[in-house]
C-alpha cells in the first residue's frame, strides 16, 4: 500500500508520529512549514526524526514532486493533523503547496483522501467545507478518540484514534467494539 502523510500546523503532532509508527506499507511524508513548528513545539523533534518511519520525504514547496501528478497512483493520503486553513484551501480548489496539491490530485483521481481535522469548535464555514469535501469523496475525521475501551493513558487515547484511521484506510490493527461477538 502506498500511503502519503501530510502534517500541517494544527495541534496534534503526537497523532502523526504514532500513525507513522503503526502504519504499514510504503509511506511518503510531506510536512508544512507550520507542521515543522508543531513537531518542534509539541514533541521536541524535527521532521528529520520521522525519517525512520517513511520511505521518502518531499518538501511542501516542491510542486514538481511526483505526488503533485495524478499520473502516479497512491492508495491514500492522510492529512494528520489537518488545519482548518488546509481544509479551506482544499475545499476552495487551491493547490499552492504540495500538501494541498496532493489533496487536489486525490479528489480529481478519486484516490482516498482522509483529513483529520484538529479544531474545536468548528466554525460554520469549516463545517460547510467539511460537508463539501465529504460530498466529493474525502473522509473527514475530526480527531476524536473512541472512549468505550476506557483509555488509561494519553498513549492509549492517541493510539485509539490512530487505530481508527488505520481501519478507515484498510489497515485495521485492533479489534472493534465487542468484535469478539462477531467471531
Amino acid at each position: 500500500m502506498r500511503v502519503v502523510v501530510g502534517i500541517t500546523g494544527s495541534s496534534g503532532a503526537i497523532y502523526a508520529r504514532e500513525f507513522l509508527k503503526k502504519c504499514g506499507g510504503d509511506k511518503f511524508l510531506v510536512v508544512s512549514r507550520w507542521g515543522k513548528v508543531l513537531l518542534k513545539e509539541e514533541l521536541g523533534i524535527s521532521d528529520k526524526d520521522l525519517q525512520p518511519f517513511v520511505k521518502k520525504q518531499f518538501s511542501d514547496d516542491d510542486l514538481t514532486a511526483p505526488l503533485a501528478s495524478g499520473s502516479n497512483d497512491i492508495d491514500t493520503f492522510v492529512i494528520l493533523p489537518c488545519s482548518t486553513s488546509t481544509l479551506g484551501k482544499v475545499a476552495s480548489g487551491i493547490g499552492d503547496t504540495l500538501i494541498t496539491r496532493t489533496a487536489q490530485v486525490c479528489l480529481k483521481e478519486r484516490f482516498q483522501l482522509v483529513m483529520c481535522i484538529r479544531e474545536t469548535p468548528l466554525s460554520t464555514v469549516a463545517l460547510r467545507q467539511c460537508a463539501e469535501l465529504s460530498a466529493c469523496g474525502a473522509v473527514i475525521m475530526p480527531i476524536s478518540s473512541p472512549l468505550y475501551f476506557v483509555p488509561k493513558s494519553v498513549d492509549q487515547f492517541v493510539s485509539a484514534f490512530v487505530d481508527k484511521v488505520l481501519g478507515v484506510i484498510g489497515m485495521r490493527s485492533s479489534k472493534g467494539w465487542r468484535s469478539e461477538e462477531l467471531e
